[in-house]
């Protein structure tokens, strides 16, 4: 099969060890016509400070840099290269690496996204960079965000849906995340599980309301929610042992569901926030996202335009 055509890796500078690169080539061997592409985004701002030479010659240097950071990648590639696998090369000068990325991706119409993460060496969990945190925002295509660690045989790969709307919206990107878990499963030889969450009883109500009863209440939610993952699973094709509906918070069920499971990635949904509701974060998606210990696939919307994309302007 070929699912991902156009895969594009960004490159970490400070290292000749690349997860993201790894990660890519593992896909583009279970998909032979996958062109990947590594992009490297540098900037110094003492090129751009140094009144003592001119305009050309600053330009003369930062072609310098880009040339030598081309010559280290064209070592990096060269036994991938060898065995047949299509590698280009981007390197660029550029003040905000997200922004670059993001444009590249649209320019060229990259279709998988892929960036190394970092890992906490005391805790064991993730950590995210600010250019992270941009393109899990800001990126119109699949980003994949991975630990430096190989993709095993017959895994978990957690799908996280969101079957507590009825909207059209929610369902087509419930839709595009199993599609999506169903598509890396077969290429990975690994086992899609469909993960479901549903919230407490509010305890307010419990005290507020005495003949309240919490527990049929809870009951209620629960059938609510194991009829609509019947009827997701029912329409993609996957058995009910493949699913899974848990009581409580996503933010604290998917991580603890992707840990027991020893999931090799988690798949979910994100809105894209920017402005202020991005710095007050209150996504569910990037507080699960913070708390996960394995590789994630972050999906944007069906229809989803990137702030960075120069039709939204011109609407």
């Amino acid at each position: 099969m070929s699912k991902f055509n156009k895969i594009l890796v960004v490159i970490d500078p400070a290292s000749d060890h690349q997860p993201a690169l790894s990660r890519a080539l593992h896909l583009a061997r279970k998909c032979p016509e996958t062109k990947i592409t590594l992009f490297l985004a540098i900037y110094d701002f003492s090129y751009e400070m140094t009144s003592m030479l001119s305009a050309d010659e600053r330009q003369a240097m930062r072609k310098g840099v880009i040339q030598q950071r081309e010559a280290w990648l064209d070592e990096l590639i060269e036994q991938p290269v060898k065995d047949g696998f299509d590698i280009d090369l981007c390197v660029v000068w550029h003040n905000r690496p997200y922004e670059s990325i993001v444009t590249h991706v649209i320019t060229d119409n990259h279709d998988l996204l892929i960036k190394a993460t970092h890992e906490h060496d005391a805790i064991g969990s993730i950590i995210f960079t600010p250019t992270d945190w941009h393109l899990l925002r800001k990126c119109p295509c699949p980003v994949l965000m991975v630990k430096d660690h190989s993709w095993p045989e017959n895994s978990k790969i957690v799908a996280a849906v969101n079957l507590a709307s009825d909207s059209e919206d929610h369902d087509n990107l419930n839709d595009k995340i199993v599609e999506e878990a169903k598509c890396f499963a077969e290429i990975l030889n690994s086992e899609p599980v469909l993960l479901n969450t549903y919230p407490s009883t509010p305890v307010n109500i419990t005290i507020e309301l005495p003949e309240f009863d919490p527990a049929s209440y809870s009951d209620a939610v629960r059938g609510h929610h194991l009829t609509a993952m019947k009827a997701l699973r029912q329409k993609h094709g996957l058995p009910e042992e493949q699913t899974r509906v848990e009581e409580g918070l996503a933010e604290d069920v998917i991580p603890d569901v992707a840990k027991q499971l020893d999931a090799e990635l988690v798949i979910l949904g994100t809105t894209g926030r920017t402005g202020l509701s991005a710095i007050f974060i209150g996504n569910t998606a990037e507080h699960t996202i913070d708390k996960l210990n394995c590789d994630l696939l972050a999906l944007k919307p069906p229809g989803y335009m990137s702030p960075l994309d120069p039709k939204v302007h011109d609407q």
